[in-house]
């Protein structure tokens, strides 16, 4: 499939993913038409402002007639409004679209996709996943080389890809990303680790931190950067992880429990040569990085 074969994308979710999306696709050198949708006016409006979108939808109904002349949809919303609008889709698109996600989670988006859209006059449906962001979220924000060198990963339901999906991979190279396919599962398991559970413990340090001192103003002073860096993701907003923690919610746990134990066993070795172990594997993990 010719790449010039994509006229219509849809970019469902206007934030800091989505408005990025559709400036990378125009700094890509797409010309065909952008549309998009926010549940905010102001992050639609924001996003038209600075070119990520051509024109923003009012409502969902709006949206939904959108989808139906879309050639491909970018579902760029929480994880647990993707598969609201997934169902949403799946009666008004057909066979030669594609809807893709760009969720933090991708079990249950890649089980309910193999059931929404499996038959073939569907809609095909590839879940994905740009390993990019940063700590807060909003079009205002938005850039178009966020994904530049970063790992957009696929989850895909189906063995065989269509063209229309063939075309839309071409395209997240051309944003600059770099692409790899897993497992759903094995991407749960494996973000727990290097996406979420540096989120919780950054999230728990700094609420541990204001519990403890507040708004005290040696510790600005004396903080410094371990202070700044170990808690820069706390800073990131409830509304951004709520569905992340509710939909992959025992990889998360696993994680937090190891890292229990761990900090139990650093706390129980802070006067052996055992701390010293463990500073040198830490060490070895960061070299290898």
């Amino acid at each position: 499939m010719a790449i010039e074969t994509m006229k219509r994308v849809l970019i469902i979710g206007t934030g800091l993913i989505g408005a990025s999306t559709g400036l990378a696709l125009r700094a890509a050198g797409f010309a065909g038409r952008i549309d998009g949708w926010d549940q905010s006016s102001l992050e639609r409006m924001a996003a038209m402002q600075m070119g990520a979108i051509d024109a923003a939808a009012a409502s969902v109904e709006a949206t939904l007639e959108l989808a139906r002349t879309a050639d491909v949809i970018v579902l760029a919303v929480p994880v647990l409004a993707i598969k609201d609008w997934m169902q949403k889709l799946a009666s008004v698109t057909r066979s030669g679209q594609l809807i893709t996600d760009v969720g933090s989670t991708k079990l249950e988006i890649t089980e309910l996709g193999k059931t929404l859209f499996a038959a073939p006059e569907t809609a095909d449906f590839l879940p994905g996943h740009p390993m990019a962001g940063k700590e807060s979220g909003g079009a205002m924000l938005a850039e178009a080389g966020l994904f530049n060198n970063a790992m957009w990963l696929f989850t895909p339901g189906t063995p065989e890809p269509s063209a229309t999906e063939k075309e839309w991979r071409d395209w997240v190279g051309f944003l600059g990303a770099r692409t790899l396919d897993m497992d759903a599962a094995r991407h749960d398991e494996l973000c727990a680790w290097v996406s979420h559970l540096p989120q919780m413990l950054s999230t728990a340090l700094a609420a541990l931190l204001e519990d403890k001192f507040g708004d005290a103003p040696e510790i600005g002073a004396i903080g410094a950067r371990a202070l700044r860096e170990t808690t820069r993701l706390g800073a990131s907003p409830y509304s951004m992880w709520r569905d992340v923690a509710m939909t992959n919610t025992g990889p998360i746990a696993d994680t937090l429990f190891a890292l229990e134990q761990r900090l139990a066993h650093v706390r129980e070795n802070l006067r052996t040569p055992e701390l010293r172990d463990e500073f040198a594997l830490a060490n070895k993990f960061r070299q290898r990085r």
